[in-house]
């Protein structure tokens, strides 16, 4: 079967005439977040808040035009409205505005009491990369470990439906139990509290989902976990910027993000590319870990700069980030993380264990200890 590209998609998603704007949805720049993966298309369309279910017609239009293209198997099509931000009461501290569109706060985040998204739990937090392969969830499972060790109450949420790992990596086995038919108890080891579709489906299913499949998977596993009291959940988000990203951008309120990249050109690219995400959704991103930062020898001591080095510490700085750290590419992560005991739990006073432990302090610090989230912000589309 021949593989769809999504120049193929763009130029079908051209014969899809807007009646009510007199143009094709691509040229009047109305087309966003498209995805293409193995067959399965997803993609939005953003309309006036005023037409609501009146643009149904068109958003099946552009899924009938794509689903004619010679090698999908299926084609997913959301609407987004965007609607002005209403005018706040000043709050303590300042807001500004970068231009484009996406301005960012600084302050004290705010969220609405009356509706918590899981209530119980003070801060969530998503470390995430613009491209697979980087050792993200290696990052992201150390990370909570050395956050409970630095004496906080963590959950680690495994957000990546079609790549789960923290079952492996968090050495857990089994399926969760429902007392009462309704919520899920989290899977838990070395005191962090752990849910993942690993739990859910053999290690050797795919899952070919749709969009709406994935969002709906996400949102039980936040919603319909008994989490508990916790002061911070990490997110170990899939590899990108799809539906799951946009799904917990916009519906999750989440304190910030953390970038996870490789020193490398191409990494970085894709690194800037999930940062930008974040901002337009108007996330904070928290900052940029460099990992496999360098190779050093475990015979002679000799140091190799596999990846090149240095690339994430100057991206951040180009961008106006903070660096977080660099952790090496070292055996005894890797093989501490595929054994289920991952570095900062099996060798707590190794040096790269006091690496994750220094910028979860870090991590702590910046979303102020854990003082809220913050409200779920609407996505703005250019």
């Amino acid at each position: 079967m021949a593989q769809i590209s999504e120049a193929q998609v763009m130029q079908a998603l051209k014969t899809v005439i807007d009646p009510d704007r007199g143009g094709d949805i691509v040229s009047l720049g109305m087309l966003s977040g498209l995805v293409v993966r193995d067959g399965h298309v997803a993609f939005s369309i953003e309309v006036d808040p005023k037409r609501g279910a009146q643009a149904e017609p068109l958003r099946h239009a552009a899924e009938k035009a794509v689903d004619a293209l010679p090698g999908v198997l299926s084609v997913t099509a959301v609407l987004t409205a965007h609607r002005a931000t209403p005018q706040a009461a000043p709050q303590q501290g300042h807001a500004h505005s970068h231009g484009g569109g996406h301005g960012h706060s600084h302050g004290t985040p705010q969220t609405d009491p009356q509706k918590p998204l899981v209530p119980g739990v003070k801060s969530i937090v998503a470390v995430a990369s613009g491209k697979g392969g980087v050792g993200k969830s290696t990052t992201a499972a150390n990370l909570a470990l050395a956050l409970a060790a630095n004496g906080l109450k963590v959950g680690l949420l495994d957000a990546d439906i079609y790549g789960p790992s923290m079952p492996r990596m968090m050495g857990i086995s089994g399926r969760p139990n429902s007392p009462d038919g309704k919520r899920l108890e989290p899977m838990e080891n070395y005191g962090i509290k752990v849910m993942s579709m690993g739990f859910l489906v053999a290690e050797d299913t795919p899952m070919i989902w749709r969009g709406p499949m994935v969002m709906s998977a996400l949102q039980q596993m936040l919603r319909d976990v008994n989490w508990g009291t916790l002061d911070i959940l990490v997110v170990d988000m899939p590899p990108g910027t799809g539906d799951a990203q946009l799904t917990m951008a916009q519906q999750v309120p989440l304190a910030g993000a953390v970038i996870v990249s490789t020193p490398q050109d191409i990494a970085l690219l894709d690194a800037r590319k999930g940062l930008n995400m974040f901002r337009r959704v108007d996330v904070p991103v928290l900052g940029i870990i460099e990992n496999m930062s360098y190779f050093c020898c475990p015979n002679c001591g000799h140091r190799t700069d596999i990846f090149s080095h240095g690339g994430a510490r100057k991206e951040a700085d180009d961008l106006g980030m903070e660096f977080l750290g660099e952790i090496p590419l070292h055996l005894s992560i890797r093989e501490t993380s595929d054994q289920g005991q991952p570095i900062v739990v099996s060798q707590p006073e190794s040096d790269h264990a006091q690496s994750y432990r220094r910028i979860a302090t870090r991590l702590w610090e910046k979303i102020g200890g854990g003082t809220g989230g913050r409200a779920a912000p609407r996505i703005v589309v250019q």
